[in-house]
């Protein structure tokens, strides 16, 4: 099946193929918030197909496992490695990337930047994909020092160094 016609019926299928609730879903995709709509949506053989669509794409793709990918790199590496060096060189560099064989790069930063409070109430306006990029981001700020479970934040720190 192909994206589906009505970019909004599209949005809200892709929206519950990455888990999101059918009401979620439905605002995320640009309707009105109405519960009983979402779900009667939701019902449309249509769109439930397309949700099933999308989601047995995303399995595939997962089932190229690390393993596949380095099984392949070698493949590339054993084809080429005689009639073209960059190619088997840039197979090679790949899996190496991929074993963790490159020292992490070490990156100072410079510079003054201020910790913020973020309230309950903040962090509950923002939607599934701020958090997730919020959440994201917390190891690295952690590691920089700027937040942590018993900084109350208001403080300014300097700079510091990271590992990527």
């Amino acid at each position: 099946m192909a994206v589906l016609r009505n970019a909004k019926h599209e949005a809200f299928a892709q929206a519950v193929a990455k888990g999101k609730s059918a009401t979620e879903a439905y605002t995320d995709a640009g309707f009105k918030p109405h519960q009983q709509n979402a779900s009667r949506l939701m019902l449309n053989d249509v769109v439930k197909t397309r949700v099933e669509e999308i989601k047995a794409r995303v399995a595939e793709k997962a089932e190229w496992t690390a393993a596949d990918r380095l099984r392949d790199l070698k493949s590339i590496f054993d084809r080429t490695a005689d009639k073209d060096e960059r190619v088997a060189i840039s197979a090679i560099s790949e899996a190496n990337k991929m074993q963790g064989s490159y020292a992490p790069a070490k990156h100072e930063h410079k510079g003054r930047f201020t910790v913020v409070n973020v309230t309950p109430e903040q962090l509950g306006r923002l939607n599934s994909d701020e958090l997730a990029v919020l959440e994201a981001a917390y190891p690295v700020l952690e590691k920089l020092g700027v937040v942590s479970a018993g900084n109350p934040g208001g403080e300014t720190s300097e700079g510091s160094e990271q590992e990527d």
